[in-house]
């Protein structure tokens, strides 16, 4: 799965009517809420909109016909399998009616070419871990935390002998970076893992 690693955004007129797409990143329903809030423009005739976050997604036609906005929307981030994003495209009425197909294709049209224009970053599911080490060992342990891909350290607190680092590990390579961090160590670091 992948998200976008910034905003994008894509404009097009279909029939006198402007269409602009903003896409982003967002990490759960609040973040959503407010980058729908940000980049709706009260001027405009509709803005409409979709986001989804795993399994949870909303969309909204905003005035428009039913199923002619919000759910073209959301088929655009499905149909590039997309997720943790949210889509707001907005309408100015140029005069001339595009009909229920005409608005299906103009509002995930946009969507999509505004997707497909957008730079992506791979999903990385993570686990936070606890790693306790001593000064002796603290450079070289963030040194290979550093260069292993995936992991972020989230933070740092120093200790009478140490150090306690927070990292978020990749699920995936978890057993890989604690069987290092253990070896490199000798045993010293202790990395404790979530139940």
């Amino acid at each position: 799965m992948f998200t976008l690693a910034q905003p994008e955004t894509f404009a097009q007129d279909i029939k006198k009517s402007r269409f602009l797409a903003v896409a982003g990143p967002v990490a759960d329903e609040a973040a959503a809420k407010a980058f729908i809030a940000a980049y709706s423009d009260a001027s405009a005739n509709h803005n409409c909109w979709a986001w989804r976050i795993g399994p949870g997604y909303r969309f909204s036609d905003d005035g428009e016909p039913s199923g002619t906005a919000g759910k073209p929307i959301l088929q655009a981030l499905d149909g590039q399998s997309l997720d943790q994003i949210a889509v707001v495209v907005t309408r100015w009425f140029g005069g001339i009616l595009l009909g229920s197909g005409g608005l299906v294709r103009a509002y995930g049209g946009t969507a999509a070419a505004c997707l497909r224009a957008a730079a992506k970053t791979e999903i990385v599911v993570s686990v936070e871990a606890k790693i306790t080490c001593g000064f002796a060992d603290l450079a070289i342990v963030q040194a290979r935390l550093a260069a292993q891909p995936g992991v972020r350290m989230t933070a740092e607190t120093f200790t009478a002998t140490g150090a306690e680092l927070v990292v978020a590990l990749p699920v995936a390579d978890t057993a890989g970076i604690v069987r290092m961090i253990t070896d490199l160590t000798s045993g010293r670091a202790i990395v404790a893992l979530p139940d």
